[in-house]
């Protein structure tokens, strides 16, 4: 099944066990991924819909950060449960380790010499983690293995 059709049928499922935190959520991110095919003027593909949702979930933690600052626990709290319930629609994300080792696999492959060749080693991995990772950890390990040389 899409991921564009799961989000649909949880949130129907939510709808009818009056579940109104987790219709909440999934409604806002159908109404995100909406609102990004009206953008693009075509439907998006399951990559993309990954990609939205996982900047829904950094927008929460970052809302969580601010919230610590105001000292607002409910706020928190309601962040977290949001985060929950849009990270059951994400891929099983790759541990520091595989990340780590990917990225040193493809830059070997590649022949990347330094951060030069960092575009084009991001690109490889963006392809090969297929939505697994969050795009600023691969930059973080990609950075981080080619200042290392």
């Amino acid at each position: 099944m899409a991921l564009k059709e799961r989000l649909e049928t949880e949130l129907l499922n939510a709808m009818r066990k009056q579940d109104e935190n987790r219709k909440r959520t999934i409604r806002m991110a159908i109404s995100t991924i909406k609102w990004a095919e009206v953008e693009q003027k075509k439907p998006l593909d399951d990559q993309a819909i990954i990609a939205i949702i996982y900047k829904e979930v950094k927008i929460r933690k970052e809302k969580i950060e601010d919230a610590k600052k105001g000292n607002r626990p409910d706020i928190i709290e309601e962040a977290e449960k949001e985060i929950t319930i849009l990270q059951e629609f994400l891929p099983a994300i790759l541990s520091d380790a595989e990340l780590d080792q990917l990225a040193k696999s493809v830059i070997q492959d590649m022949g990347a010499q330094g951060m030069k060749d960092m575009g084009s080693v991001m690109k490889v991995m963006m392809e090969k983690t297929n939505g697994r990772a969050p795009n600023d950890s691969i930059s973080r390990v990609v950075r981080d293995l080619l200042q290392k040389g």
